[in-house]
């Protein structure tokens, strides 16, 4: 199986393309940081594709050079923690824009290549999206946005055998979530969030995007599945 994943320099993404180069699988790692990419690549033994996934036209450039595909996920995101009042137009606008822009520009890359094969789509959405925390305005707007795109695009192409499902991870301990966990006042109180006592790890969420990937489990789609510690859905008194 061939699988592109965009976004594939950061933590969850370098997990997920570990994790399917191991199963035996043609991994295409997508980033837009020349850098990171070549040591991502050199790493997996797999060709890099530079493409800033914010870039419409970029994405369908990727999408064109990378051929066909079984499977498309899309590990783009940023994190923005800060309540309405003082999140200026610019920020609400670059969150928008590398979280539900990118999701919206891969999606449809991906149907577009898969409408005559079928294969599967992962989108990365927040526990944040369904769950209300607090100075999450921006964040948790754009990541609701990808399950109500996952949920109506999983309606439309599943007559074309194309599955579109995502995740919803907790606090994962990511580079993009460094700063969050170095502070250890800010990392106890998160870790207290999540039922099951502990911070995510980028390899708990790739497991989920695998298991989405995988055409065993193709009976599944339009689903936003919690990959959170409980921190969507359960309260624990410890």
């Amino acid at each position: 199986m061939t699988y592109l994943i965009f976004g594939a320099t950061g933590g969850i993404g370098s997990a997920l393309a570990h994790t399917l180069l191991a199963r035996g699988h043609r991994v295409i790692a997508s980033a837009r940081d020349p850098q990171k990419l070549a040591l991502l690549s050199c790493a997996l033994g797999t060709p890099p594709l530079l493409a800033d996934a914010t870039s419409s036209a970029e994405v369908a450039e990727a999408f064109a050079e990378a051929g066909p595909v079984d499977g498309v996920v899309n590990c783009v995101g940023s994190l923005l923690l800060k309540p309405a009042h003082i999140t200026t137009d610019d920020e609400w606008s670059a969150v928008l824009r590398t979280n539900l822009d990118s999701a919206f520009y891969i999606l449809r890359g991906a149907v577009k290549t898969m409408m005559a094969t079928g294969g599967s789509v992962v989108l990365v959405s927040s526990a944040a999206a369904r769950l209300g925390l607090q100075n999450h305005e921006a964040i948790a707007a754009a990541k609701a946005g990808i399950i109500g795109l996952t949920l109506s695009a999983a309606a439309t192409y599943a007559p074309r055998n194309i599955r579109i499902n995502c995740v919803a991870p907790g606090l994962t301990d990511t580079p993009l979530t460094a700063r969050i966990i170095a502070n250890e006042a800010s990392a106890k109180t998160s870790t207290a969030m999540h039922a099951l006592g502990r911070l995510g790890a980028a390899q708990d969420v790739a497991n989920m995007i695998a298991f989405l990937l995988d055409p065993a489990n193709a009976w599944i789609t339009g689903q936003t599945f919690g990959v959170d510690g409980g921190l969507g859905t359960v309260r624990s008194k410890g």
